[in-house]
């Protein structure tokens, strides 16, 4: 049966999300997360050893942990997180692990892929540069007092947490190199796949390397922009088509052939249609949202509509 080569991109709780739906359809897949984290225990470790920050990339690893007994325990023991008052408490066991393979190897990719060899996973996970990135943000409405003030906020979890509207982003440095055997995979992909996940931070970074863009526009695979099921946190209040703009405004050459939508959120929004195509292309509606309501994809739904842009069965 086929099952087609995958390279998905993002960060956090999103390409979480993304990779357990995509496991379902292929063990083709390529996990490239961003490298920008600067909080809790990821941000400790990338200041002690100045190292990439792990957290993001252990979540996509624990998201392609198989779904047995083994699979998930391993998944479970990477995501938990030492108790206690010392100087462990917080740390979460597979950052450290790691962290601690990045040490002895001295190759963040040779580190990954060993940790996936131990774990079993299906698929691969890169970083989306071999150094780590800062972010900062142009914000408006922080002080209340000047609304229209433009203000600049530095740091991931800054700017992942602030209640003003964010306009723009950068790296720090700007224009990184991209992570070579990212380029290679973007390459050897029959789908290409961005999104979901929080839109300034762990979205739009990669949008924001220029190796990484034109590998994409250079890319025969079919590309797919998963929208958020809301507008939430550094969103709040965008409506879907205001997503895209975003992304047009960051990335103006960028094309996409299909915009993967919420059937209620896109629903909403009349003009997502006509933003979609500015950037080539077609809106895919389904239900996509967890059935408990909450602002979440449900991995199974998820999976289903992937597979159906992509002609293929859930195995």
């Amino acid at each position: 049966m086929y099952r087609p080569a995958v390279t998905a991109f993002g960060g956090g709780h999103g390409l979480a999300v993304s990779l357990r739906a995509l496991r379902r359809i292929t063990d083709r897949i390529t996990a490239v997360v961003t490298v920008a984290d600067n909080g809790g225990s990821s941000g400790r470790l990338r200041e002690e050893f100045d190292c990439l920050p792990p957290g993001d990339l252990r979540r996509a690893l624990a998201a392609l942990c198989a779904d047995d007994f083994v699979g998930r325990t391993w998944a479970q023991v990477l995501q938990a997180r030492f108790r206690g008052s010392g100087v462990l408490a917080g740390h979460a066991i597979g950052n450290l692990l790691i962290a601690g393979l990045w040490q002895e190897l001295g190759d963040p990719v040779a580190g990954l892929d060993m940790v996936g060899q131990l774990l079993g996973t299906r698929g691969r996970v890169l970083p989306m540069a071999l150094t780590p990135l800062d972010i900062a943000a142009e914000v408006v409405g922080l002080d209340p007092l000047q609304p229209d003030e433009t203000y600049t906020l530095t740091g991931q979890s800054t700017v992942a947490k602030t209640r003003a509207e964010v306009i723009k982003v950068r790296l720090d440095p700007p224009d990184p190199p991209a992570c070579p055997t990212v380029l290679e995979a973007i390459a050897a992909s029959d789908v290409v796949v961005l999104g979901p996940g929080s839109w300034f931070t762990s979205v739009m970074p990669h949008l924001l390397v220029p190796q990484i863009v034109e590998a994409i526009m250079d890319s025969h695979a079919t590309k797919i922009l998963t929208l958020n099921v809301a507008g939430a946190d550094e969103t709040d209040g965008f409506s879907p088509a205001r997503h895209l703009e975003v992304i047009a405004e960051h990335e103006p050459r960028i094309r996409f052939d299909v915009v993967l939508a919420d059937r209620s959120f896109a629903g909403s929004d009349s003009h997502l249609e006509s933003f979609a195509h500015n950037l080539g292309a077609r809106i895919v509606e389904a239900d996509l949202a967890m059935r408990d309501g909450s602002a979440r994809h449900d991995p199974l739904r998820l999976a289903s509509a992937y597979a159906d842009i992509m002609g293929v069965r859930i195995r």
